[in-house]
């Protein structure tokens, strides 16, 4: 094994950080002249014939609001760019709240999506601590549309989709912008110092968490308008982008991120101990289920609810959240396995995911580890795989900008 795929040694912090600048340097294309952010090419060149999402426009944010607290050059520059498509085009000014996105002719795309939101409190939240101007006023607003329209009280979860006008909202719950919205709570809540976010993100842990463990540890996904699993949701589309059929690995895994997050800065010793023995025991449900599932390296997209792959192909997300929560879990367990782990899915991402003559990683591959593009076509944005970069080397219980400004202070 190469010293530089081995969590703390030189080699590997030149490493992530050569990742790190990589990606930096990759995104510099995606603002388009409203600010909203193109989705980007294979070489980093934009894709002006796809819709301009929010979600995406967001995570772009985040990333150079990272990259302003970095020292990345030109990172303040597109911050403000981004932040001027969340103050303008995709901001809905008549009803409130951001539209899911623009097409390439400047229409709405129709609907307001949790998802959408969730992104809006991080890259608010991030920009915030970058010193943006305008920041501030993005995220009060973002926070008060999402608390009118998204968070349920009585439940302690989120709603997902309404119509543009708010006013019908559709019977489907989901647990992905559930997730997101956690990051976003404890984002925020580093960012502001208020603490209901952090109260109301450990409310959704806790109810994935029993669903979990009824479930053989791998969580459902999808639900009725009452919150009853919906396990055969997509079994028809079991590739669908958001909303694929069966077990997503990659989200076991990213959750067992979350909740070690929270409960480290939340909890006593005590409690923090059953949680993060929880997160371990999704870490590892998901990594067994996926990981070299079908004799080749990388981790499955789907499995069914015995484990059993569905779709074989790699999305590189989930490997930069195995990355990310292999040297959580060995951060605070001081388990070998993780720090194995870790080795094992940075080589994997060098000798196959890593775009080695472009830039940035691959976002999908068949189960060959052959280049695909049905479902993640190009490289849609950096948010993921900067993470990747940073976040083993950061405060396990502090949400990365914050952490990353805590570490250059």
């Amino acid at each position: 094994m190469e010293k530089k795929y081995i969590l703390d040694t030189p080699e590997n912090k030149v490493f992530m950080e050569k990742l790190r600048d990589d990606l930096l340097n990759f995104g510099h294309q995606f603002p388009s002249p409203e600010g909203a952010s193109y989705y980007l090419g294979d070489d980093g060149t934009p894709w002006k014939d796809r819709n301009r999402e929010t979600w995406i426009t967001c995570r772009m944010t985040h990333v150079y609001s990272i990259g302003s607290l970095l020292g990345h050059a030109g990172s303040g520059a597109l911050v403000d760019a981004a932040l001027g498509g969340l103050k303008g085009i995709l901001r809905d000014a008549q009803n409130g709240g951001w539209y899911a996105g623009v097409t390439p002719e400047g229409d709405i795309v129709p609907g307001k999506q949790c998802y959408a939101h969730a992104f809006v409190i991080l890259a608010a939240s991030s920009a915030l601590l970058a010193g943006r101007d305008g920041a501030k006023s993005l995220l009060g607003e973002a926070l008060e549309a999402f608390d009118r329209y998204f968070w349920d009280e009585e439940r302690g979860l989120t709603f997902d989709t309404w119509n543009t006008e708010f006013t019908e909202l559709e019977d489907y719950r989901g647990i992905n912008a559930n997730m997101h919205t956690v990051e976003a709570f404890l984002a925020v809540a580093d960012a502001t110092g208020d603490l209901k976010y952090r109260a109301r993100a450990g409310r959704i842990i806790d109810r994935v968490i029993t669903w979990a463990a009824d479930n053989g540890d791998r969580i459902p996904e999808h639900f009725t308008k009452d919150w009853e699993p919906d396990l055969d949701c997509n079994r028809d589309k079991p590739d669908d982008q958001f909303k694929p059929y069966g077990a997503t690995p990659g989200h076991g895994i990213e959750w067992a991120r979350l909740i070690t997050q929270w409960a480290c800065a939340s909890c006593d010793e005590a409690a923090a101990a059953k949680y993060i023995d929880m997160a371990q025991r999704l870490y590892c449900r998901a990594v067994s289920d996926g990981w070299n599932a079908d004799g080749a390296p990388g981790i499955v997209y789907t499995t069914d609810w015995e484990g059993k792959p569905v779709v074989h192909d790699r999305m590189h997300w989930t490997l930069a959240e195995a990355i990310n929560t292999s040297a959580v879990l060995y951060r605070i367990t001081g388990n070998g396995q993780y720090a194995d782990d870790y080795a094992m899915f940075l080589q994997y991402l060098d000798e196959k995911v890593l775009d080695h003559k472009n830039g940035s990683w691959f976002h999908q591959l068949d189960q060959n580890n052959r280049l695909l593009g049905t479902v993640w076509p190009g490289k849609s944005d950096i948010y993921h795989a900067l993470q990747a970069t940073l976040i083993p080397y950061s405060k396990v219980e502090v949400s990365i900008a914050a952490a990353v400004k805590q570490r250059m202070m």
